[in-house]
């Protein structure tokens, strides 16, 4: 079944499901992210040739209980949003044979839950979501997360990390070089690499004229990126 064909049968129904259940979530993580996330998924999976009958479902439900990142529980919640996805498919009698692929995608999507992909289609889920946290739209929602968070900017003794730890729990840039610059490099399939790729270059553009603006060095960035480990 196609992405069209799929969106005819099932996509009103379960849209509006996981709508109800991301009432409360914050503006980085709500239902706008799982919409992109779901387009992502047709983008990679209808080049990678992967099911969207496994894909657009585990794409929709991937988020559908609410875990906030400072939360001690967020390595769980791809768990917690597989089971619910589980009860909620059963109800509305989402073909069986369909549902173990599903669970193991939303299981695998999550960044901290560390789960290995053992399917395309879980590669394609990944990634599109890992796509959310990259490029305009992940400068975006990491600055609005952090912002949410209480976080400042950047540390004004020393905006960009060299001879300090990260510290992205208190600044928002420090996530730059916690995670964010290193995702390209987890890309699972061909054509996420390809648009992580030309994400992450504008994500040092912007890094770049960051420095620009606030007067510090260039080379004080170039620094922070070579020491970086997550950046490749």
């Amino acid at each position: 079944m196609n992405s069209n064909a799929w969106n005819n049968c099932w996509r009103g129904l379960i849209e509006d499901w996981v709508v109800s259940q991301m009432a409360d979530a914050d503006a980085g993580h709500g239902i706008d992210h799982v919409r992109r996330v779901v387009s992502n998924a047709v983008l990679i999976g209808e080049q990678e040739f992967a099911s969207m009958s496994i894909v657009l479902p585990a794409a929709w439900l991937h988020d559908c209980v609410i875990v906030p990142k400072n939360s001690p529980l967020r390595s769980q919640a791809s768990r917690m949003a597989a089971e619910k996805a589980i009860e909620f498919l059963s109800e509305i009698e989402y073909p069986k044979e369909f549902v173990p692929p599903i669970i193991h995608c939303i299981h695998a999507h999550s960044f901290s839950a560390k789960i290995a992909c053992d399917t395309l289609e879980a590669k394609v889920v990944q990634d599109a979501d890992r796509m959310e946290a990259i490029g305009a739209i992940g400068i975006a929602r990491c600055l609005m997360t952090g912002g949410a968070m209480k976080q400042r900017l950047y540390d004004p003794d020393e905006p960009f990390p060299v001879g300090r730890p990260y510290q992205d729990s208190v600044q928002s840039v420090d996530h730059f070089f916690a995670k964010l610059l290193g995702l390209a490099a987890t890309m699972q399939t061909d054509h996420g690499r390809e648009i992580a790729k030309r994400r992450t270059s504008f994500m040092l553009q912007f890094l770049h004229e960051l420095a620009e603006e606030i007067g510090i060095d260039r080379s004080c960035l170039q620094q922070a990126l070579d020491a970086s480990s997550h950046v490749r």
